[in-house]
């Protein structure tokens, strides 16, 4: 009985387990490739990314907005990978295009671009570009483009959505609403800074400048200033003190205050629904609400000195 069994034991020594069914070494090998290729890929796609990125920053630090064309535009904005935002600006600037709309976008696109340079926040994470009709016409059919300029912001993933289209029509394109805007998109926030603007400061120089040359070169002659039938001559000398008479010349006068008037509510409406530089704006603004404020308080004080007793005023001038 032992020596009938000794074979058989035997035998079961000297088989080899099997832990894995036939087959699965290819499969196995065929797993690890796929390993190999989507890593290498992934490193690919890292490379790819660096380059860009170091890239779109070697432009910023040349220039704050770089132009594209349909290769570059192709390349960086539209072909993954991309871990970054991109403002574009599509316009067109060649003076053949006669787009003077285009060229206040721009330099306020270029203030905010530069605020944006020029800031501690500046990282890669956001960059600022534009595209010419003249240098991608390819891109405006691609995307549909039938009016410049045009914002658009690229998120670093998918595609843009409606909200990526800034509403130029409704909201003008000054610098700091393009900055909210991208702030909504973004969540980055620029704070911008504009170029001081002396030219108010220069006219108001030169105003008084002049007034002090003359009055300088009339220095030993100054008994105009304090003549007062000479003031009442130019301010109320041509008004009839009744409100039954009106002098052909105060007809005159009092046509040239309301064109004045006139002037300051059209000065005011173009500060308002203007869409370009809002420093400009401020100074419309200013002299039209001067000259409303101004010459309708002169035409309430003649109406006061017509007719006695009138209770409204502004400025008394009388």
């Amino acid at each position: 009985m032992g020596a009938r069994g000794a074979p058989s034991r035997r035998r079961q020594a000297g088989r080899r387990p099997r832990y894995l069914p036939t087959g699965s070494f290819p499969f196995l090998l065929l797993l690890l490739l796929l390993c190999i290729q989507l890593g290498g890929g992934q490193k690919k796609k890292e490379n790819l990314l660096a380059e860009k990125v170091e890239q779109l920053m070697e432009w910023s630090s040349r220039r704050s907005v770089f132009r594209m064309n349909g290769d570059k535009f192709r390349k960086f904005i539209k072909a993954p990978p991309r871990n970054y935002s991109m403002i574009v600006m599509f316009t067109a600037l060649q003076p053949q295009r006669q787009c003077s709309v285009c060229r206040l976008a721009n330099e306020e696109y270029q203030i905010l671009a530069n605020s944006w340079r020029y800031s501690s926040a500046f990282c890669n994470k956001l960059f600022f570009s534009k595209v010419d009709y003249d240098e991608g016409t390819d891109i405006f059919q691609q995307l549909n483009i039938n009016s410049a300029p045009t914002f658009m912001h690229f998120p670093p993933k998918g595609r843009p959505k409606r909200a990526d289209t800034f509403d130029l029509q409704r909201i003008g394109f000054a610098a700091e609403q393009l900055a909210k805007w991208i702030a909504d998109r973004t969540d980055v926030h620029i704070r911008v800074f504009r170029p001081p603007n002396y030219s108010g400061t220069i006219a108001l120089a030169l105003l008084v400048s002049l007034v002090g040359g003359l009055l300088y070169l009339r220095r030993n002659n100054l008994e105009f200033i304090y003549n007062k039938t000479g003031w009442a001559m130019v301010s109320l000398s041509y008004i009839h003190g009744s409100s039954q008479v009106q002098f052909v010349a105060e007809s005159h006068i009092i046509l040239v205050l309301n064109a004045a008037i006139t002037m300051g509510m059209v000065l005011l409406n173009e500060a308002a629904t203007s869409k370009g530089d809002v420093g400009k704006r401020r100074i419309i603004c200013l002299v039209g609400l001067g000259l409303v404020v101004f010459f309708f308080s002169f035409l309430l004080s003649i109406f006061r000195s017509k007719y006695h007793g009138y209770p409204y005023s502004d400025l008394d001038f009388e």
